[in-house]
């Protein structure tokens, strides 16, 4: 088996350090692998995705050194071949059109909230109208427990009696984010799906749309999320900036990138410097931990500290330049060698 893997990130802000560590991760075992690692910009969220925003992730990624294989595949081109799944699902009994009010649903909530919501469509077979807006949903099972293998989390179990009939496409006919996913990963080729643990719970919904279209299913690995360092949620008050401000700020993209690295991931416990030729050779999954990693400042300015003072004069001096037009003033005769801007 050929290892692919992907990262998926939504264009609806900066690529943060969460995002970038996931990209890391995911390039960084298909590599080992002698694989491949494809990028895909999921803008099912139309109201928040834009192109400039398409364009910086592609910037940062770059910048990172983050490179991907193959042409970026954009979610939105795809949106007549995820219909065409979700219509493969009611044709075989699988999944229905659903014109349930909210005002139904809030009915239903008000006899018991922690209850799922039951469609009365559920059992009605191939019944569309053109007359009320509705949405496709999956025939989720009843009852039942699920468990399936995580390669950070292991084994991972959820009682299917919670889980509400998951929608395919809303009622424009535009595809959710979790068929879309599947349907990509499907189609990509995709052998290992490496993301957040924010996305453990949509795992099981998958897998059961997977199973449902008879289609193999990924393997599945789910990295705990970053920290700030009292081990609250990780925010812009903490230093979680965006890639592309540390960028401004002077931070080598080799120093972000060995950071993120062993933020959650061990190595060989010794080494903590380690070049990306060097990371591709011994990076595994079995070192990642369930932990949350905790973000820290110093330790991201010393393995910057480190490649600055490693870095050739010329290189520093372009990279000076592309943050700070007005060096540009400066004469090149003038080569120097710093620690930090």
């Amino acid at each position: 088996m050929t290892v692919v893997t992907r990262f998926a990130p939504a264009p609806t802000g900066d690529l943060h350090l969460g995002g970038a560590r996931t990209a890391l991760f995911n390039y960084l075992f298909a590599k080992n692998q002698g694989g491949k690692f494809f990028l895909r910009i999921e803008d099912t969220d139309r109201a928040r995705s834009t192109e400039e925003l398409k364009k910086q992730l592609l910037t940062s990624l770059a910048w990172l050194e983050i490179n991907w294989d193959g042409e970026v595949v954009i979610q939105s081109q795809r949106d007549n071949r995820h219909r065409e799944v979700a219509e493969e699902l009611i044709k075989s009994g699988k999944a229905y059109y659903c014109y349930m009010t909210e005002e139904e649903k809030e009915a239903q909530r008000a006899l018991d909230p922690f209850a799922k919501i039951v469609s009365p469509w559920r059992d009605k077979v191939d019944i569309k109208s053109d007359n009320r807006s509705g949405v496709v949903r999956m025939k989720m099972p009843e009852e039942g427990i699920m468990t399936f293998a995580d390669l950070v989390q292991g084994e991972v179990s959820l009682q299917l009696k919670e889980l509400n009939d998951m929608v395919l496409l809303r009622a424009d006919g535009s595809p959710t984010y979790l068929l879309a996913a599947v349907v990509d990963d499907h189609d990509m080729g995709v052998t290992h799906v490496i993301r957040g643990d924010d996305h453990l719970t949509n795992a099981f919904k998958q897998i059961l749309l997977y199973e449902a279209l008879g289609w193999p299913v990924p393997i599945h690995a789910h990295i705990p999320l970053i920290h700030a360092s009292d081990g609250s949620k990780l925010s812009k008050r903490h230093g979680a900036i965006g890639v592309e401000q540390y960028k401004a700020l002077g931070y080598l993209p080799e120093g972000l990138c060995n950071y993120l690295l062993r933020l959650g991931w061990g190595g060989d416990g010794q080494t903590e410097i380690l070049p990306r030729e060097e990371a591709i050779k011994i990076f595994d999954m079995k070192n990642l931990t369930r932990s949350p990693a905790k973000f820290d400042k110093a330790k991201l300015d010393f393995f910057n500290h480190h490649y600055l003072q490693n870095y050739e004069d010329e290189k520093l001096l372009q990279l000076i330049l592309e943050i700070w037009p007005e060096g540009k003033k400066i004469s090149r005769k003038n080569s120097f060698r710093t620690s930090s801007f």
